[in-house]
């Protein structure tokens, strides 16, 4: 029996590819995985009509941890957002998203090291809303003491855990002084119980400036869902885009890892894909279950791959293909292994 049964979502779109090539990174780590695959999305709609269906909520309940791919979600019209639903089911409260510039890339910022955390339950972004009268439509900005508490919470706790130093609550609470002011209000009342970590904030609009001009302040950044998900993808282009961006999403059920990219319909299938960012996020998963020595083992070889520049994927300026990358990802990791033994 594996030491460890993960489920495992292959997504929509370029996902499958860049699933298969991450899977076949961790196995050469050497990782005792068991793979319990399952659908979501469009794939899933097809198949069972439902786009979330129960067998793969149970399965990520009942191991705890899943690697997901990319899922699509239709713009305007069609089914409502899987990752969305997937989040609210397994009330995955807390998004995580490392933002760290790879060596051997041009970068605005080289050293820049920060980390999103995201309120994932509520907020604009929980896409309620209806039509008042023809032409009106109300959306609902919901926030909530439990919520806000519980991300301030995680926020410090992760700070703590990972020797950072300052924790910046980034909201709009000059304007809408309730909702953001009731986020600000936890965030401070939390940060009471963390005198050893610097707690400030900023408004959103100052703080996406500050970004650009001098993001090298930042060091872990709590956010409500919407500001979230906007200023994450703005990170993310500042050390490469979005193929460079791991993502975790963390809920006492369980916990579910992906990249942050879209599921790329125009390049599904030419085997091009970058699968970096899925790395990455595997990376995080091996950590969450205490894989330490293969996780950084991963790293270490994905830090080489990019310092020497020779099997980089199209996005990145390169030639390599999908499978080249992984198999330069196992030599690595195979080469090591045999200097260890």
């Amino acid at each position: 029996m594996a030491k460890h049964t993960i489920t495992l979502i292959p997504g929509d779109g370029i996902g499958p590819e860049i699933v298969a090539a991450t899977v076949r990174i961790i196995e050469a780590s050497g990782v005792d995985v068991a793979w319990e695959t399952h659908i979501m999305g469009a794939t899933a709609q097809e198949k069972f009509g439902t786009t979330l269906p129960a067998e793969t909520i149970d399965s990520i309940k009942r191991n705890k941890v899943a690697l997901k791919g990319p899922q699509t979600t239709p713009v305007g019209k069609g089914f409502t957002s899987v990752n969305v639903g997937l989040r609210k089911a397994l009330d995955l409260y807390a998004n995580v998203r490392p933002i760290k510039a790879l060596p051997g890339l041009e970068s605005r910022n080289p050293e820049l090291d920060l980390v999103i955390v995201r309120e994932n339950t509520e907020d604009l972004y929980a896409g309620l809303e209806h039509v008042v009268v023809p032409g009106v439509v109300e959306s609902l900005k919901i926030i909530t003491e439990k919520a806000s508490t519980r991300i301030a919470r995680y926020a410090f706790e992760y700070a703590k855990a990972n020797g950072r130093k300052k924790v910046t609550a980034v909201h709009k609470a000059n304007i809408m002084k309730l909702s953001d002011g009731l986020f600000l209000e936890c965030f401070y009342n939390v940060a009471k119980e963390y005198p050893e970590i610097e707690a400030d904030d900023k408004i959103i609009d100052n703080c996406c400036m500050q970004l650009v001009m001098r993001p090298e302040q930042f060091d872990v950044l709590v956010l409500e869902n919407l500001y979230g998900d906007i200023v994450s993808d703005l990170c993310a282009g500042l050390i490469g885009g979005l193929g460079l961006a791991p993502g975790a999403n963390i809920g006492e059920q369980g916990a579910v890892f992906e990249a942050v990219h879209g599921s790329a319909p125009d390049i599904a299938g030419q085997g091009i894909a970058n699968p970096t960012a899925l790395l990455m996020s595997a990376i995080l998963m091996l950590r969450h279950i205490g894989e330490f020595d293969a996780a950084n083992r991963i790293e270490r070889a994905m830090l080489e791959v990019y310092a020497e520049g020779k099997t980089l994927t199209r996005d990145l300026g390169g030639t390599a293909k999908t499978n080249e990358f992984a198999r330069a990802m196992c030599e690595k990791l195979s080469g090591e292994c045999s200097t260890n033994a």
